[in-house]
């Protein structure tokens, strides 16, 4: 078998990493993308290839003769790279090579395993192409398979608006062609396409005439578990890293923060509602998606009067958010210097935003006498409930008593997750709800509902008050058009389907207690604190440096995330906060602990 890599092409996509450098001589992960590739030939035995140069053709053929000096390599140079598509490299190299043997056919713009090649290699069929099941993050060409064929090829140029990949599989551009067949139909068809026709296209357009004209049966080898990437773009370099480089896969995740579509990663770090937004929200959005786009998100005001609706209270009390982080600034400004109370441990933001602040202990529950006792010479104290980590839980009546009591200071309560706990978005155990029957100037809730509508690409949230001023000098510090169309949107569409956004809270409940039970099963675990939130805090009898390793081993080997919170506990033990995902996603998780249990134990 004979291999054949194309690798002409200037990288426009790629630049400006291109400019100086062939696309297949950037690194990833401590290797080339060409020498990874040429490895995983050797590997499978494949010692004669031939390449088709084009853009920095010497740079590529000095490498590959300096680095590679025992393999046999054809070079074919298509001068006409920069106005030619792949069609007419691979013309060029079938009519310049002898097509006496199968081919393995790859694309340069690939980083994989050897076991990759070794699939398809050893597939029955002569014909035959690699496929993965399509992902988010995924372009370029896609396929139609029945009973295991190739029914059709649809390049991206026929990937019109309205076209739909949930039933289509991405090719990896790795085939597997018979001798036969590209001596034969396949040259023609492709020599003839590209002289006559257009050779600024894509070879998989031939390839679908033939299998729309039964002239060739193509087999699909659907890929099931060796890694691989394609990198069109210096955006799926990251990703890449990501899949290659396992031992800097939590470094990758954290430098990020988000943005996680673009890896395989089963996430248990951030939180968010698993049954909502439902099919027939999302339905409605993308119905209403192009008018989306091409329009301006309404003014303040009217975003506070359409969440109002949503939350069912005045609209006038509210400030809507992109997003509850956008407060914490404005509360760092307003509250600067004076001295805050705040939990322990609890979420970040807050010891941020108050950089002169005690705490008050959080160990499961909350004693409103102790925390009456810290108050004293503190001007703001902060109520999270439930808290995160933690999911400590405090009764908003409680709360509501401690702020009569307290005229005189302001307290700040974040709701961002009570929707968990009380399975209904802004309820009765709400301190909104208590407000509006009894105003207080000195109450104010902040609340985060990305995560509660599942959400959190769209930036939602706010901030509920009956102090004018503060409602004021909050809204002066936020910008026009501060929440974008699809956010705006996203409220009135949720509005309609309030009675299924109940049934997920629900739901998310009945998840939350059954992860519990099952994360009590396993022998690592220590404790599982019962928790409020859609999230769980367990402690391991692992100390606090191997529950970091765990949580890196978990992430190399299975590709799940964690959040280690060990340092925000301090005690010396493993802490971890799991977020509750789907029941299937929570038992794999269980299943990779108890078989890191096992190892750790032995």
């Amino acid at each position: 078998m004979r291999a054949v890599i194309l690798a002409a092409g200037f990288g426009r996509r790629m630049r400006p990493l291109t400019d100086a450098t062939h696309k297949t001589l950037l690194n990833v992960a401590g290797q080339t993308i060409i020498g990874r590739m040429v490895d995983g030939l050797i590997a499978n035995g494949i010692e004669e290839t031939v390449v088709v140069t084009g853009y920095r053709a010497d740079e590529l053929k000095h490498y590959l003769v300096t680095v590679y000096p025992g393999l046999r390599f054809q070079f074919v140079h298509n001068a006409r790279y920069e106005e030619t598509n792949n069609i007419h490299s691979l013309a060029l190299a079938f009519e310049q090579m002898p097509l006496d043997q199968d081919i393995l056919l790859v694309e340069s713009d690939l980083i994989f395993e050897p076991a990759v090649l070794s699939q398809l290699i050893r597939s029955p069929h002569r014909d035959a192409a690699l496929v993965d099941r399509y992902r988010t993050g995924m372009d370029g060409t896609v396929v139609s398979i029945s009973n295991g064929v190739v029914t059709s090829v649809i390049p991206p140029h026929l990937q019109q608006q309205d076209f739909s990949f949930a039933d289509k599989y991405k090719t990896l551009n790795i085939y597997k062609l018979s001798a036969e067949l590209c001596a034969g139909q396949l040259k023609r068809l492709l020599t003839f396409y590209s002289r006559f026709i257009d050779d600024n296209c894509y070879y998989e357009l031939i390839l679908g005439m033939l299998i729309y004209m039964r002239q060739a049966k193509i087999y699909a080898e659907v890929l099931e578990g060796p890694r691989w990437a394609e990198v069109d773009d210096p955006n799926d370099l990251r990703a890449a890293e990501f899949v290659f480089d396992v031992s800097r896969r939590g470094e990758i995740l954290e430098s990020t923060m988000g943005g996680y579509w673009a890896h395989s990663v089963l996430d248990f770090c951030f939180l968010r509602n698993m049954y909502f937004p439902t099919a027939a929200v999302l339905g409605e959005m993308r119905n209403s998606l192009t008018q989306l786009v091409q329009n301006y998100g309404s003014k303040q005001q009217v975003l506070n009067e359409k969440l109002g609706y949503l939350l069912l209270c005045d609209g006038r009390q509210l400030q809507a958010l992109n997003g509850a982080s956008q407060v914490y600034p404005f509360l760092r400004q307003r509250f600067g210097n004076a001295l805050a109370l705040i939990p322990s441990p609890t979420f970040g933001e807050y010891p941020a935003a108050f950089p002169r602040h005690m705490t008050y202990a959080d160990t499961g529950e909350f004693s409103i006498q102790e925390i009456d006792c810290l108050s004293a010479d503190a001007e703001v104290i902060v109520f999270v409930t439930p808290n995160n980590p933690t999911g400590t839980t405090l009764a908003g009546h409680e709360i509501f008593a401690f702020a009569r009591r307290h005229p005189g200071k302001t307290i700040l309560v974040d709701e961002s997750f009570l929707a968990f706990h009380t399975t209904e978005l802004c309820g009765a155990g709400s301190v909104v709800r208590m407000l509006e029957a009894q105003p207080l100037q000195n109450l104010h809730v902040i609340c985060s509902l990305s995560k509660t509508l599942g959400m959190p690409g769209l930036r939602l949230g706010y901030m509920y008050s009956h102090n004018a001023e503060f409602l004021r000098d909050l809204g002066a510090s936020i910008p026009i058009w501060n929440m974008n169309s699809m956010a705006e949107h996203a409220m009135e569409v949720a509005l309609k389907h309030r009675a299924a956004m109940e049934d997920s809270l629900r739901a998310s409940a009945a998840d939350r207690a059954a992860f519990r039970d099952q994360l009590r099963t396993l022998d690592a675990v220590d404790t599982v604190q019962e928790g409020g939130g859609n999230f769980l805090l367990v402690r391991f009898h692992w100390d606090a440096t191997r529950g970091r390793r765990e949580a890196t081993q978990l992430l190399s080997n299975h590709a799940i995330y964690v959040k280690d919170v060990s340092a925000r506990i301090a005690d010396g033990r493993a802490w971890w906060r799991l977020a509750v995902r789907l029941p299937e996603e929570n038992a794999q998780l269980c299943a990779a602990l108890g078989d890191g249990t096992d190892r750790c134990l032995r």
